[in-house]
């Protein structure tokens, strides 16, 4: 038979159990550091809705600096980018709408402005027509699946995933997933192959470096709450 006294630890570990899930208290859900980025003085003057479509303006132009440091590896059409760097950073940093966003204006950009990697453009690297019919383009699927991977991550941080270096790890992750499970089968497709040959072309060459990339933006979010913290607290 239980006692009275066992209702307040019943009590304490419904409160422990709702505090995991809930990641951050109720006020600060949809939080991003994006929301600090603009300076208080320049905030005030402008409406919601412009600093909302000058942060994400800035979000695809960032993707899209990245998009051109590449290294083509030999005898592969999936070449090595800043791109999954910049769209976990960007996706992280905007939150699920904002970030989501800021991907798609840069997939649309790039149906017009060789802002792809390698400088390609149009809708062909994605997707078009050829004599056989439908064609997929080679890196249609990873850019396809960095709007998914960007949204999620933005999601993720909305819900505080970004501010601990454990949590921050399992976002970037999930976004680097995301990727890959919509890149890797779309190459197969696009270049006729098996799957494990799409998988060595278009997943085991970038292993290393996503792993890089993944901890130095799994690394900066951190520090970055850690920043606005500490500026908030020395105001």
């Amino acid at each position: 038979m239980k006692s009275a006294a066992d209702a307040p630890q019943k009590e304490q570990r419904r409160m422990l159990a709702t505090h995991q899930l809930n990641r951050l208290p109720a006020t600060e859900r949809g939080i991003t550091l994006a929301d600090f980025l603009v300076p208080i003085r320049i905030g005030e003057r402008i409406s919601s809705r412009i600093r909302h479509i000058a942060l994400i303006a800035v979000g695809a132009a960032f993707i899209a600096l990245t998009a051109n440091v590449t290294v083509w590896l030999p005898n592969n059409p999936v070449p090595i980018t800043g791109q999954t760097l910049s769209v976990l950073l960007v996706g992280g940093a905007l939150g699920l709408r904002r970030g989501g966003m800021a991907v798609a204006l840069y997939l649309v950009l790039g149906l017009f402005l060789p802002v792809y990697a390698g400088q390609a453009h149009g809708l062909s690297t994605i997707v078009g027509s050829g004599p056989s019919g439908l064609v997929m383009g080679a890196p249609g699927g990873y850019l396809i699946g960095f709007l998914f991977a960007g949204a999620l991550v933005g999601w993720l941080a909305e819900n505080g995933w970004d501010r601990h270096i454990g949590r921050a790890v399992g976002a970037m992750i999930l976004g680097e997933v995301v990727i890959y499970a919509i890149g890797v089968p779309w190459l197969a497709l696009a270049i006729g192959a098996s799957p494990e040959k799409a998988i060595s072309l278009g997943l085991t060459p970038f292993i290393v470096g996503d792993a890089i990339k993944l901890a130095i933006a799994a690394g900066i979010f951190p520090f970055a709450w850690w920043l606005v913290g500490r500026r908030a607290g020395d105001r």
